[in-house]
């Protein structure tokens, strides 16, 4: 990251799970959308960060996501003869994603002071 050397595995694992469900609420927010197509955006725009999010890791949290409340589903059928699940945001999802994305940037803004703290000479 940054073109430094590799932030430890186990450090950037622990951002990205913690971060993963708010990403995928987000795009979901976009508009109703389905497995593959939240995969393939969430690799385009956050591939580099994400590493290539995959199935595995994806529906598990999508299924999750749907019990909890959060999301609403639908199947529709696909060009190929079979169906699609469709997700889109519950009202209890899009509360739930203004919350996080409001704390998100409380959060950042005080990691990113942190941060700028320790980019500063010591005294």
């Amino acid at each position: 990251m940054g073109g430094g050397k590799p932030v430890d595995g186990k450090y950037a694992q622990q951002f990205k799970k913690g971060s993963l469900e708010m990403v995928l609420l987000c795009l979901i927010a976009q508009k109703e959308t389905y497995g593959y197509e939240i995969i393939t955006r969430l690799n385009e725009k956050g591939g580099k960060i994400f590493g290539g999010a995959r199935e595995g890791t994806v529906y598990p949290i999508l299924y999750r996501m749907e019990a909890a409340g959060l999301l609403q589903s639908r199947l529709a059928p696909a060009s190929n003869g079979g169906s699609r699940k469709f997700y889109a945001l519950t009202p209890k999802g899009r509360q739930t994603l203004g919350e996080l994305t409001a704390f998100w940037k409380e959060y950042a803004k005080c990691v990113n002071s942190f941060v700028s703290m320790a980019k500063e000479e010591p005294k």
